[in-house]
């Protein structure tokens, strides 16, 4: 090459490195990314030494020096424009980094979202990674308006790629559809209202939510899979979007949260005046307030119905392992039929005024037979154990229930001070009958060899108790009688004394 060419060599190369510093100044204020690490402070240059950089001794020409790095001034933290949001667009901020594990979408329809995406992919690999990306947190703030949904997704490069993901808007036939379908039943609007989308709302007949290959990706990485990893990721992101606000599909849709709820509103009146001319009757039948509030003598009550004769039999409740003891509940049911007939006939339950133990003890003594049976040890054990009492205790007070009822139980348990007369009589009677001197205790008469006990009861009446000789265990014998002398007639443990 001549020399008289270089000069002007030399000025286009110089030309050409400056409009490439120009050009990355431009781009990196046009992306406006955040750096991937803290830039390094800056430093005063060095000193220049040599020759005068102002033209070259050999050429006459300018030297031809290295563009100086522009100065990248401080980048916001997201490329998204909120303050342009309108109805029909919306922007939400990224996503803070999510764990792993687990259902990516949370709702149903976030769900058919993902498996839109999933099933519509051509690499199973790419939508793994990219959903690797968004669980990261790479993907920055996301824009939708009708039909799009817009982000910037950081990839291996410093350079973030502009991805946008595309669904078909709906008819205005299909809208009709929709809004009509959310009209007719009231609880589809408060689902929506309350951030729901109800399936049988979605099943309407209209493609609200998108199937396999209804989702158009597009990136701007030199990727060309479907969809890149990018895409994936912000895909995976718009679930999350869906899953918390329904309306961000409606939006994607066509129409936006407003207007939507405008239109339904609108609807739902109409539809509720139209049934109200419906359902209202050609005339009202009515009364003067007068007359409706002039006073009225009731009619006289049905007289009741007889008390039948005796109380009918309770049905036959059949055993089964680990349930209740069916001749217990036999038994409780004939108790309170029994009852029940009596309050029928009487007007009075005396059965209500007994203690608990009271009670109990009366369930006991009407059990049939003498002797301690299996059926009747588990009766016992249960009525003791609820009473605080032992089996030994209420078999006891079963034989003073049979003997006397309340007053027997209260004979055997409360002795107290009789006033003087009947009792002062009984020892004399005794003597008179040819039996020995009974020791008096407030309202007992013990035989001296301490095997018969004569206790008189509030009600009158002299009740006989036994004991083995010398010990202190008496039970109930015989039956009640206002003569001390007939209330031992009988007991064989008198031909001793």
């Amino acid at each position: 090459m001549p020399s008289s060419a270089r000069p002007s060599d030399a000025a286009a190369r110089a030309a050409r490195l400056k409009a490439a510093g120009e050009m990355r100044q431009f781009l990196g204020n046009a992306f406006r990314m955040p750096p991937e690490t803290a830039p390094a402070p800056e430093t005063a240059p060095a000193p220049k030494t040599g020759p005068s950089p102002e033209r070259s001794e050999a050429t006459g020409a300018a030297p031809v020096l290295p563009a100086p790095e522009p100065a990248v001034p401080h980048a916001p933290p997201t490329m998204a424009t909120p303050h342009r949001d309108g109805e029909l667009r919306r922007t939400f901020p990224a996503f803070a980094p999510r764990a792993a594990d687990g259902p990516f979408a949370g709702t149903w329809w976030g769900d058919a979202w993902v498996r839109a995406l999933e099933r519509g992919a051509l690499d199973a690999r790419r939508v793994a990674r990219g959903r690797g990306y968004a669980d990261q947190g790479h993907v920055d703030a996301i824009t939708v308006t009708p039909g799009l949904v817009l982000a910037y997704v950081r990839g291996s490069r410093p350079r973030p790629y502009r991805v946008q993901v595309r669904v078909r808007t709906l008819e205005d036939a299909e809208w009709e559809r929709f809004l009509e379908a959310a009209v007719d039943r009231p609880g589809h609007i408060a689902a929506l209202l309350d951030k729901e989308l109800p399936q049988s709302l979605a099943d309407c007949g209209v493609p609200l939510l998108p199937g396999p290959g209804d989702l158009v990706p597009r990136c701007s990485c030199p990727d060309s899979g479907h969809p890149c990893k990018h895409a994936a990721a912000l895909c995976y992101q718009t679930a999350r979007l869906l899953d918390a606000d329904p309306f961000v599909l409606l939006l994607l849709r066509g129409r936006g949260e407003r207007e939507l709820l405008d239109e339904l509103s609108r609807r739902s009146a109409a539809r509720a005046a139209r049934d109200g001319r419906e359902r209202r009757p050609s005339s009202l039948p009515g009364i003067r307030a007068t007359e409706a509030l002039a006073p009225r003598r009731l009619p006289p009550l049905p007289p009741p119905l007889p008390v039948p004769a005796h109380p009918e039999q309770p049905p036959a409740y059949p055993a089964a392992p680990g349930g209740p003891d069916p001749f217990a509940l036999d038994q409780l049911a004939t108790d309170a039929a029994a009852r029940a007939h009596a309050l029928l006939g009487t007007g009075r339950d005396p059965v209500g005024e007994l203690s608990l133990w009271q009670d109990a003890v009366r369930l006991a003594a009407a059990r049939p037979g003498a002797g301690l049976t299996v059926t009747t040890r588990a009766l016992y054990a249960t009525l003791a154990r609820t009473t605080d009492r032992t089996p030994g205790d209420l078999a006891r007070a079963v034989a003073a229930w049979r003997q006397g009822g309340v007053e027997g139980l209260a004979v055997l348990e409360e002795p107290w001070d009789p006033p003087a007369g009947r009792f002062d009589r009984a020892r004399p009677l005794l003597l008179a009958a040819d039996l020995p001197a009974f020791r008096p205790w407030r309202n007992r008469l013990t035989h001296p060899l301490g095997h018969v006990q004569l206790r008189l009861g509030r009600d009158g009446l002299w009740y006989v108790y036994e004991s083995e000789p010398g010990e202190d265990d008496w039970w109930p014998r015989g039956t009640p009688d206002p003569d001390p002398v007939g209330a031992l007639t009988g007991l064989g443990a008198l031909d001793d004394t």
